[in-house]
C-alpha cells in the first residue's frame, strides 16, 4: 500500500509493506531521520489513534519544506495508507 502525503512545500510518499515496525525516511531510521522526540512523535500519531503498531515495515521518501512541515507531510501520508487498509 502506498500514499501521499503533502504540508506546505513538503511531499511526502509513504510504502507500507508487512513486516515489523520498521520506519524507514530517506534510507535513514526515524530516529536519525528526526533526533527530536516532539517530531517523532508527530510522524508516528497516527498509529497511536488507529491502535496499530510493529505489523508493518514504512519506507518513506520525503522532499521540500523543513522538518515540521516534513514530519506532518509523513503523518497524512501514513493517515492516508491507515484509512485505506481499515475505513473505520
Amino acid at each position: 500500500m502506498n500514499a501521499v502525503g503533502r504540508r506546505k512545500r513538503s511531499v511526502a510518499r509513504v510504502f507500507f509493506k508487512k513486516g515489523d515496525g520498521t520506519i524507514n525516511i530517506n534510507g535513514k531510521s526515524l530516529e536519525e531521520y528526526f533526533p527530536v522526540k516532539h517530531i517523532q512523535a508527530k510522524v508516528t500519531e497516527p498509529f497511536d489513534v488507529a491502535d496499530i503498531e510493529n505489523i508493518y515495515d514504512i519506507k518513506i521518501n520525503v522532499r521540500g519544506g523543513g522538518y515540521k512541515g516534513q514530519a506532518e507531510a509523513i503523518s497524512l501520508g501514513i493517515s492516508r495508507v491507515l484509512v485505506q487498509l481499515n475505513e473505520e
